[in-house]
């Protein structure tokens, strides 16, 4: 009888879990869940060091090597989160792993945030919104594409020596992380 009671709770337990159907090809996949890992990281940091390594490879597996500000961005002499393509186009139209046009229309708003056929003006978005950004004034909002605004975060989490601020910075890299999931697992338009 108590294996009969054992194996009733393990049954709708299997019949409840369920995989979430994705629209993400395997290679934006791949490397989303390393970003994930990454961010993840940067929001576990227990010192500024692993923080900025964290946000080096939050940064760069977005970016890829054609991106304006991928490298060894904390001076460690590692290029944390090399990778061969970035997950968006790279600044002189390198491809990205988000191929334009997208899986679907949510794709194309949140992740792509637009058209990419002139790469290095949405990179010159980013590198701008940067430069304005401050304490009172979030420009990141202005970027229509959640992984370029996580390329915001972490760019700076890289220039903060302020453990706390890294993390808070990191929890707003998050939510874009989870956008840019959602709009491959959640689309309705």
């Amino acid at each position: 009888m108590r294996r009969v009671l054992m194996v009733i709770p393990l049954l709708a337990i299997a019949a409840c879990s369920s995989s979430t159907p994705s629209d993400m090809p395997d290679d934006v996949a791949a490397q989303f869940e390393q970003l994930e890992t990454a961010v993840q990281e940067w929001s576990d940091a227990g010192t500024i060091a692993e923080a900025h390594a964290a946000a080096e490879a939050s940064r760069n597996l977005v970016m890829g090597p054609g991106g304006p500000l991928y490298g060894d961005a904390d001076g460690d002499g590692v290029i944390a989160g090399e990778s061969e393509l970035g997950l968006l186009p790279g600044d002189a139209g390198e491809p990205g792993l988000v191929h334009d046009p997208a899986v679907n229309p949510c794709v194309e708003r949140d992740v792509l945030g637009g058209s990419w056929e002139r790469p290095q003006a949405r990179w010159a978005e980013v590198i701008d919104a940067i430069g304005a950004w401050t304490e009172t004034n979030n420009t990141f909002p202005s970027l229509a594409s959640h992984p370029q605004r996580v390329v915001g975060w972490a760019t700076l989490t890289l220039a903060t020596d302020d453990l706390d601020t890294a993390l808070e910075y990191a929890g707003h890299a998050q939510l874009h992380v989870d956008v840019t999931r959602a709009a491959y697992e959640d689309c309705d338009a």
